[in-house]
Order: structure tokens, then sequence, then C-alpha cells
């Protein structure tokens, strides 16, 4: 299952559309804009987005693009673990 990296449009400002652009090439993550996520407030103050339906928020776009990557492999190994303790059930 592809991850779902999700962006606000009206959060661009932060330069979270150059990461959106650089996640874009991988064709292992599902990449959308929409032009509004409804974290206004978020939007106004930093830059954000959704992996997984799960907030991530950085100081720079380029601590977020890093944010996105490591919140990703979390996940993975979150479910990967999940996986083995259900298939050991």
């Amino acid at each position: 299952m592809k991850p779902i990296v999700e962006f606000c449009a009206s959060n661009m400002h932060h330069g979270t559309d150059r990461v959106m652009k650089r996640l874009e090439q991988n064709p292992d993550y599902e990449v959308i804009e929409y032009g509004c996520l409804g974290n206004c407030g978020e939007c106004y103050l930093f830059p954000f987005a959704f992996v997984n339906g799960d907030i991530v928020a950085a100081e720079t776009a380029d601590e977020l693009y890093d944010k996105i990557e490591a919140s990703v492999r979390e996940q993975e190994a979150e479910r990967a673990a999940l996986d083995k303790l259900l298939d050991d059930l």
C-alpha cells in the first residue's frame, strides 16, 4: 500500500510546493493536493502535510520533507510489527 501524502494549496507559501513536487517524483508515494485541508491555523503558521491521515509539521519546508520521510518509515515499521503480531496469533 502506497503512503498517501496530502498537501494544502493554501500552505504553498511556506515552500511546501517544492516538497510536494519532490515527493511526486517518487512512484512509491500517492501525493494529493487539495485547495483546503481544514487546518487553517497550522496552514498559516508553518509547513505541514498529512501522511496517511496523520499531520506532519515542521519549521521549514526542507525539514518537512525529512519529517514526511521519517513518518512514512515509522508507519511502515508499525504496520510490519502489527502484521507480525497478527501472524503469530
